[in-house]
C-alpha cells in the first residue's frame, strides 16, 4: 500500500474515503497523530496522551464492525479530561481529585459504538472553570496558531489537539462558553447543542444543570456527523431530555445587537474590524436583519458568576477543596470559593431563579423563528497579560457567551474572515433549544457564502423524504435543506403505490383533481441528478404546479400506477395517512 500522507486538518470524510478505497489504515493514522503529539509536547494539550497500546483493542474492534453502518469508523477523536473514557483516569484537571472510570461516558460510549477511536484525555481549565486555558496544574495549553496567545478554556486541549491535526474531532464540554471560545481562538467549528441534547452522564459536573457536551472540528459537516451519533435521551441520566432531532433550515430572520459591542484585548481594533465586516458578510445572505436590545443577553450572562449560580458548581466541588487543602489552582479556589460569601443565600438563588425565568421568556419570544448573531468572543490576549489579571481577563472572554445556557439556546460558533494575521475571528450563531436546525441552516450559509455561489435547486417532496419520514436522511445525505410547507394547484390526484414501503404518488390532472401538501427543499445542483436516479418506477422527477401557479422540480407518478393503487386524494396529505394507519 503506497503510503498516504495526512493533511493537517484531518476529516471524517477525507478519512472515510481513503478507508473505502483501502488507501489507508486506520492503525496508519494513529502512528501519524503519536508523531503529531511527541512533535508538540511542550503546547500542554494532552494530559493522558496517545498511546498505542492503549488504542489497540479499539483498532481490533473494528474488524467486527461494518464500515458503511458505522459512520464514524476509524475516525480518532479526542477527550477533555472531566468527561469519562473507561480504564482512564479522569483528573478534571486536578490531579488530586483523579479517579479511574470502569465504564465509558454514555457520550464516549455511543461514538465508540459508531467506530470512532478514543485516543486519550485532553487538558482543560480546571474543574472547568475558566475561559483562558491557562488554569490548569498540567501547563497552559498554547494557542494552535500563535502560541503565546490564549488557548481558551475551559476545553483548552480538546480545540488545540483538533486544530494541530492530532484527532478529527474532540469533546469539549460547556457551561458558561467553554466549548465556544476555544473554537473562535483557534479556527474551528464549536456545536453547543440544547441543554440535555447530548448525556452528561459520566461528566464531572460544573454546573449540573447548565453543563453540556460540545463538539470542536474543522468543519460544520463533521460536528453534524458526530451530533447525530451523539444525540438522545438517556434514561439514567436526569439531566437528559427528549429533544426534536434538527431538521437544518434558514431562520426567518438574524437579530444583531442594537447598540455597538465592546471590544478588549491588544487586538481589540482588530477585533471590531471584523466583526464590522462579518455583519457585511451576513447581509449577503438575504436573510432579513433585526436590530435588538441586547440588554436582557448581558444581564442573564452576569447572574452565572455576578451572582448565585456559582454555588451549584460549590456544591459538587466545594466538600473536595474543603478536604484537600492547597491542592486547587489558586484562581480556580478563589472564584469557587467565591459561593460562600454571605450574600449568596437561599433567597438569593430564588430569586436569580425567577429573574431567568423572565428573561428566558423574553428571549423565546425574540427568537421565535429567529437567530441572534454575536462575535465569539470580543478579543483574546497573551497568556502573560492573563497571569497579570486572571479574574478580569477571564470574565471578558465570557461577554457574549455567559449567557446562552440559562436562557436554554443553542449554539455554533464558527470561523469568520481573519482579524489579522494567525489571529482567528469568529461568531456563533444563537437560537432556542428546540430551533437547532436555525443555527445550522444559517452557519451554513454564512460558511458557503463564497463556496463559488453553488447552484441549487427547489424540490418538491410529498411522501417519504418529508420530515419525520423513512427516507428525510436521504434529503439531507445529498444536502438538501428544508424550505417551507406548501400545497400545489387543485389539479392533482394522489394514491398509495402497493410498495414495501407504501410509498405515495402525485398525478396531474386535466379536471377533477385537489390540492396536495408538500414540502419544499433546496438541494445542490451537483446533487440532484444522483438523487434522481435513485428514485424508482413509476415514480419519477417531474414539474410540480404550486397553489401560486410556478412549478418546480419535484415527485410525480405515472398515470397508470393508478390501476390497481389507492386514491387517498381526499386525504390531501401523505401525513394524514400516516396518522390514519
Amino acid at each position: 500500500m503506497k503510503k498516504v500522507e495526512l493533511p493537517k486538518k484531518l476529516t471524517i470524510a477525507w478519512l472515510r474515503k481513503k478507508y473505502l478505497k483501502h488507501e489507508l489504515a486506520p492503525t496508519e493514522v494513529i502512528i501519524e497523530i503519536i508523531q503529531r503529539v511527541k512533535r508538540d509536547e511542550g503546547m500542554n494539550i494532552w494530559i493522558t496522551s496517545p498511546n498505542k497500546d492503549t488504542i489497540q483493542p479499539y483498532l481490533e474492534r473494528l474488524q467486527t464492525l461494518d464500515i458503511d453502518s458505522s459512520p464514524l469508523w476509524g475516525i480518532p477523536f479526542a477527550i477533555k479530561d472531566n468527561i469519562d473514557l473507561a480504564n482512564v483516569p479522569t483528573t478534571a484537571g486536578c490531579p488530586e481529585y483523579a479517579y479511574t472510570p470502569t465504564e465509558h461516558s454514555t457520550v464516549v460510549a455511543r461514538l465508540i459504538e459508531a467506530g470512532a477511536i478514543p485516543l486519550g484525555k485532553t487538558n482543560l481549565d480546571q474543574f472547568a472553570t475558566g475561559l483562558v486555558g491557562t488554569r490548569s496544574p498540567y501547563g497552559e495549553a498554547h494557542n494552535a496558531l500563535r502560541p503565546e496567545l490564549l488557548s481558551g478554556g475551559s476545553s483548552s486541549g480538546s480545540a488545540v489537539a483538533v486544530a494541530r491535526g492530532h484527532a478529527v474531532f474532540s469533546l469539549g464540554t460547556d457551561t458558561a462558553g467553554s466549548g465556544r471560545v476555544p473554537a473562535a481562538l483557534n479556527d474551528l467549528v464549536g456545536l453547543k447543542p440544547s441543554l440535555g441534547a447530548w448525556p452528561t452522564k459520566g461528566v464531572v459536573p460544573a454546573c449540573a444543570s447548565l453543563d453540556c457536551v460540545t463538539v470542536f472540528s474543522h468543519s460544520l459537516e463533521d460536528a453534524k456527523k458526530v451530533d447525530a451519533v451523539a444525540r438522545g435521551i438517556d434514561e439514567h441520566d436526569p439531566w437528559s431530555r427528549q429533544l426534536p432531532f434538527p431538521v437544518q433550515k434558514l431562520p426567518e430572520k438574524i437579530c444583531l445587537p442594537r447598540e455597538p459591542l465592546a471590544f478588549f484585548g491588544p487586538f481589540a481594533n482588530e477585533y471590531r474590524a471584523a466583526w464590522e465586516q462579518a455583519i457585511s458578510n451576513l447581509k449577503q445572505l438575504n436573510i432579513p436583519i433585526e436590530y435588538i436590545d441586547d440588554q436582557l443577553f448581558s444581564e442573564a450572562a452576569a447572574i452565572l458568576y455576578d451572582g448565585p449560580y456559582v454555588a451549584e458548581r460549590w456544591a459538587d466541588i466545594g466538600g473536595f477543596i474543603k478536604e484537600h487543602p492547597g491542592s486547587t489552582f489558586p484562581v480556580t479556589e478563589q472564584v469557587l470559593r467565591s459561593a460562600t460569601l454571605p450574600k449568596y443565600d437561599a433567597a438569593s438563588v430564588f430569586q436569580s431563579i425567577h429573574r431567568l425565568q423572565v428573561l428566558k421568556r423574553k428571549a423565546s419570544n425574540l427568537l421565535k423563528d429567529a437567530v441572534l448573531v454575536m462575535p465569539t468572543v470580543g478579543g483574546t490576549w497573551t497568556r502573560d497579560q492573563v497571569r497579570e489579571d486572571p479574574i478580569k481577563t477571564n470574565s471578558d472572554m465570557g461577554r457574549y457567551t455567559n449567557h446562552c445556557n440559562l436562557l436554554d439556546l443553542c449554539a455554533i460558533a464558527v470561523p469568520a474572515e481573519e482579524a489579522a494575521a494567525n489571529l482567528p475571528f469568529g461568531i456563533t450563531f444563537f437560537a432556542h433549544s428546540e430551533n437547532e436546525g436555525l443555527i445550522i441552516g444559517a452557519a451554513e450559509a454564512f460558511m458557503n457564502r463564497n463556496k463559488g455561489q453553488e447552484k441549487k435547486i427547489y424540490v418538491a417532496v410529498c411522501g417519504l423524504h418529508m420530515r419525520g419520514f423513512l427516507f428525510e436522511k436521504q434529503m439531507h445525505e445529498f444536502g438538501a435543506v428544508f424550505v417551507k410547507e406548501a400545497i400545489t394547484a387543485e389539479k392533482y390526484q394522489f394514491i398509495k403505490l402497493p410498495t414495501s414501503p407504501a410509498k405515495p404518488g402525485l398525478i396531474k390532472k386535466q379536471t377533477g383533481g385537489k390540492a396536495i401538501e408538500l414540502e419544499i427543499w433546496e438541494m445542490p445542483l451537483h446533487s440532484f441528478g444522483e438523487f434522481a436516479v435513485l428514485i424508482p418506477s413509476p415514480l419519477g422527477i417531474g414539474k410540480v404546479e404550486l397553489q401560486d401557479g410556478t412549478e418546480i422540480p419535484g415527485f410525480i407518478c405515472e398515470g397508470y400506477a393508478a390501476d390497481g393503487s389507492e386514491d387517498i386524494t381526499d386525504l390531501g396529505s401523505w401525513k394524514k395517512l400516516e396518522v390514519k394507519v
